[in-house]
């Protein structure tokens, strides 16, 4: 049985968080992913703290945006020990900080690159999650993911696979492509069209159009390490964590 993850993004609209925590455990998840707003204070901290503490769930990962990384380094790493988070990750571009050509791309990796050598210095490690717009071809043919990991080396790859099919590409080319520099892999479904309106068109692992199964095992035999069930926008965060993991053991 795979020990899995839960982005805790997903229950963003449920709180408290420390009664998540709680249905996590008692579901059987191990691990859970933090996100911006969970480290932006020092409530929030606490609160994780508290709730991580009294469940036994442990953080291996956090999505924290890349201005922070970049302006307050020593805030990320003290955040990062504090969590026991040995793998940060950055989950997202605004629409008006996104590049539009291949040089700009290759320039964003390297911004990357420094920050993960600031972050190697400390034992920890940085990773990239991508979304819909990184597999969608520039005006030469290049993909932006692949700019933007061919110019970080160091960098990870968290792989949302869903967000890659909902641009149209084939998800097994990056797990054949990176391999195990995809640390990461974001669980996530794809309702039938026209269903689950609602929920933004996603469905709960295993419920939706995507074939999971082969998904799962090729990249558990590529060396991915961890697996983060993620909904952007689940009407029953309880319904999704439970059917997720359900699905998951059957895989």
């Amino acid at each position: 049985m795979t020990a899995l993850s839960y982005q805790l993004y997903s229950s963003r609209q449920f709180p408290p968080l420390e009664d998540t925590l709680q249905m996590l455990a008692e579901i059987g998840y191990a691990h859970v992913e933090g996100y911006g707003a969970l480290v932006a204070d020092t409530d929030a901290m606490n609160a994780l703290e508290r709730g991580l503490q009294a469940t036994g769930l442990t953080m291996p990962s956090c999505h924290v945006g890349l201005a922070m990384c970049e302006s307050h380094p020593d805030a990320v790493l003290a955040i990062a020990a504090r969590f026991g988070i040995d793998t940060v990750v950055i989950p997202f571009i605004m629409p008006d900080d996104r590049p539009t050509d291949a040089a700009g791309w290759r320039a964003f990796g390297g911004r990357l690159a420094v920050v993960a050598d600031k972050l190697a210095a400390s034992g920890r490690r940085l990773a990239y999650h991508n979304h819909d717009f990184e597999f969608m071809p520039l005006a030469d043919g290049s993909l932006p993911i692949d700019l933007i990991l061919d110019a970080a080396p160091d960098v990870l790859f968290e792989y949302d696979v869903a967000w890659a099919v909902r641009a149209g590409a084939d998800p097994m080319a990056p797990i054949d492509h990176y391999g195990a520099r995809i640390a990461i892999a974001h669980l996530k479904d794809i309702a039938p069209e026209g269903e689950a309106a609602d929920e933004d068109g996603w469905a709960d692992v295993g419920h939706g159009t995507m074939a999971w199964p082969a998904l799962f095992n090729a990249l558990k035999a590529a060396g991915t390490k961890h697996f983060a069930a993620e909904h952007d926008n689940p009407s029953d965060h309880r319904r999704f964590a439970q059917r997720s993991f359900d699905a998951t053991q059957t895989f």
